[in-house]
């Protein structure tokens, strides 16, 4: 192989946690996040780099408002399109990657010139979610703005393959894996779900790029991803979700590959790893060689903290034997403070160019955090004025004037109880969930830890609570309580001679079995609920506020649905038909064909089988079957073995006997709204063999047909005796 020059080289601008869209209502801070991410694409176009790594959460929720996405849409406009050609060569088959509308990457598109390409992962802010399950990514991918890669469709079977890029001689495999619940990853690793494909050919000419973004630190035994989970071929990952930056690459000696964190762009909470420099990096790929190059971020907002400890603080020691000494501690603390602002100040204006500081420039207000542990000395006290007061004194010098300063002391652990006797964690485990760091999926399982559920499952509730709060789902708890309760009434029902007394032993028996089946990820999580379309003459001042937080506005599910239409036999409800067969035929909530059709003449004997035969086949075009054989292993090859066999779907069976059947019949034909029959119609007869006889059917007009399964009459019994019952 001929010396590898800079045209072989492929340089990727590196960041994650971009955040855009956090905090936009405050006043001071709204803009930070957005301008932050500016000056990275900013960066891109001026180190002339051939494409742009994006590790997740490029915004702050998954539903961001026009004005996040605005400024999103012009900053890639103005920095990844241009005429300069993009020297990438995709190799790999882009339709796997990128499904959708546009199966290919945006810079091969013919109706667009994009310069710098953007890869980009989903991170667990910005994650799909909805109808239809598509993200703020799937937005800008169908826009020609991004690359949304790394999608995990399946949490419990993932399958990642790399985008192949070739630059020259250097041939760059790119895998990507999107955000999922740290617990039912780190169980799919453990479980061996988790496959990674590799290039068929020249698999020692490949660098092997990696983007993940999960929890990198072991919170807890299994919500994080350890780098030993990740396969050994690996040469660089690029670790998203942790906001400390530590953009210089870190060897890993067990695996043989280096980790990258380079952090977020904007601080997202006044916390310690926040408080480090931010930066991004442009990465240099030649051959199976990489070198980084560090760029420090100068739009960012200065941020300093710092943590007292009175007792032991020579000057606050003192103030602890005197009286009424809130008035000298307080202006101890506020000298603090003002060094800090200062401290900001100058770290800010040392990080900007020479050229820059010349000028008169205006540093932006610093974000400051100053923690204080006042549990005082034996014989003294110390006297702290209201944090919201004493924050306040720094209006117009801070940026975060309502959190400056945080008291905080050290008690002994002990078990809590609330006002209604239900016992609270222990003191320890509160603070380690401080206002900066809280999760609610751990909030809500630790106070629930100490207590029992009857009918709600605990795990499933925190979820509901986690949707209601970091997903602005209104009706999440709604949802999650009406159907959890239907379960269990449901149950209860089906148990036969059950005396009163052991009604708790099975509710306790029945959650516990939800509890297992969710953690095991056999159970959805919480749906999104469906809203009406909001009334035309709707006005939120007069009718009492936002159509979306109306009870009407909300959707019933199909089953609540279903159960009101069998309560009232007056007329079929054909749209309820429909969505019961869309139901039984799609999958993953993609709406299918077979729900808008209309109902086909009923046949006996084989006609009928043929029908059910043809909607089986359009069942088995969803499932994806990766064939081995096929020509897509000339380019990838597995590590291992995947035993995946075909999946058989059977025909629907009915759901009634023809004896319950009758009343609904009787029903129909006695609605006044009811179509006219008309008996004069000319019929033809159709002659079927089935082995033991002939069998005529009287086909009927389209006017007799009704959507309802029940409207139809249950075929002769040697006919459904014909039916295959595979």
């Amino acid at each position: 192989m001929p010396a590898l020059t800079a045209a072989d080289t492929i340089r990727i601008l590196v960041a994650t946690d971009s955040h855009v869209g956090y905090n936009e209502r405050d006043p001071i801070r709204g803009d930070d996040s957005w301008k932050s991410f500016h000056e990275v694409m900013c960066l891109a176009k001026e180190q002339d780099v051939d494409m742009v790594l994006l590790a997740g959460d490029l915004f702050h929720e998954n539903k961001p408002s026009r004005k996040s996405m605005y400024q999103v849409m012009r900053s890639l406009r103005m920095n990844c399109y241009g005429e300069k050609p993009c020297e990438l060569e995709m190799l790999s088959d882009a339709s796997e990657s990128f499904p959708g509308a546009f199966g290919h990457v945006n810079y091969e598109d013919p109706d667009i010139n994009v310069a710098i390409p953007v890869f980009s992962i989903h991170g667990n802010h910005d994650d799909p979610s909805g109808e239809g399950h598509l993200a703020a990514l799937d937005l800008l991918q169908v826009s020609g703005l991004v690359n949304y890669y790394g999608r995990t469709p399946e949490s419990d079977n993932i399958s990642v393959k790399p985008i192949l890029l070739q630059k020259g001689h250097t041939k760059l495999a790119l895998y990507g894996m999107s955000n999922v619940r740290d617990e039912r990853l780190f169980r799919t690793f453990r479980d061996g779900k988790v496959k990674f494909f590799q290039p068929g050919t020249q698999k020692q000419d490949w660098f092997n790029l990696m983007s993940v973004h999960q929890n990198h630190h072991a919170y807890t035994e299994t919500s994080y991803l350890p780098e030993n989970f990740l396969p050994e071929f690996l040469d660089l990952v690029v670790w998203g979700h942790e906001h400390e930056c530590l953009i210089d690459p870190r060897y890993n000696p067990e695996m043989n590959f280096h980790v990258m964190q380079p952090g977020s762009s904007v601080a997202t909470s006044l916390m310690p790893g926040e408080a480090v420099p931010k930066h991004v990096a442009v990465l240099s790929v030649t051959g199976r060689d990489f070198k980084v190059e560090p760029i420090r971020l100068k739009t960012v907002r200065p941020f300093v903290m710092k943590e007292i400890v009175l007792h032991e603080d020579k000057t606050a020691k003192v103030l602890a034997k005197k009286e009424n000494n809130r008035t000298k501690l307080t202006q101890y603390l506020m000298s603090v403070v003002d060094d800090l602002i200062e401290q900001a100040k100058t770290e800010w204006l040392e990080a900007q160019d020479e050229a820059e500081q010349d000028e008169e420039l205006e540093v932006p207000l610093p974000l400051v955090r100053l923690r204080v542990e006042y549990s005082a000395p034996d014989g003294g006290s110390f006297d702290c004025e209201n944090p919201q007061r004493f924050s306040n004194r720094f209006v117009g010098k801070v940026a975060n004037v309502n959190d400056v300063v945080q008291f905080h002391r050290k008690k002994a652990g002990t078990t809590r109880r609330a006002t209604d006797g239900a016992a609270l964690p222990e003191e320890s485990i509160l603070a380690q969930l401080s206002i900066d760091s809280v999760r609610i999926e751990r909030l809500v399982r630790e106070f629930l830890t100490a207590q029992s559920l009857t009918i709600l499952p605990q795990n499933s509730f925190g979820d509901a609570v986690s949707q209601y709060v970091d997903k602005d789902d209104k009706h999440a708890m709604e949802m999650f309580v009406n159907e959890s309760l239907s379960n269990q009434i449901k149950n209860l029902m089906d148990v036969d001679q059950v005396d009163e007394d052991d009604l708790q032993n099975a509710m306790d028996k029945y959650k516990s079995k939800l509890e297992e089946l969710f953690a095991a990820g056999h159970l959805r999580k919480t749906k999104k609920a469906r809203l009406k379309p909001r009334p035309d003459d709707w006005d939120s001042d007069i009718d009492g506020g936002h159509w979306e937080d109306q009870p009407g506005a909300l959707i019933r599910s199909d089953d609540e649905q279903a159960e009101e239409d069998d309560d009232v036999h007056s007329l079929p409800s054909t749209t309820a038909a429909a969505r019961g067969r869309g139901r039984a035929a799609g999958r993953g909530g993609r709406p299918t064909a077979a729900a808008a059709k209309k109902a086909q003449p009923a046949k006996t004997g084989r006609g009928k089988k043929k029908v059910v035969e043809e909607e089986s086949e359009e069942e088995d075009n969803d499932v994806v079957m990766v064939d081995p054989n096929e020509e897509e292993s000339e380019l990838f090859v597995k590590p291992g073995p995947a035993a995946r066999g075909g999946k058989k779907i059977a025909p629907a069976k009915k759901s009634a006997s023809p004896a319950k059947r009758a009343p609904a019949r009787a029903a129909t034909t006695a609605s006044a709204k009811q179509s006219k029959l008309n008996f004069s119609q000319q019929s033809t007869q159709r002659s079927q063999s089935n082995g033991k006889g002939t069998i005529q059917a009287n086909e009927v007009s389209a006017d007799e047909i009704s959507d309802d399964d029940d409207a139809f009459e249950p075929p002769p019994p040697t006919a459904r005796s014909t039916r295959s019952r595979r």
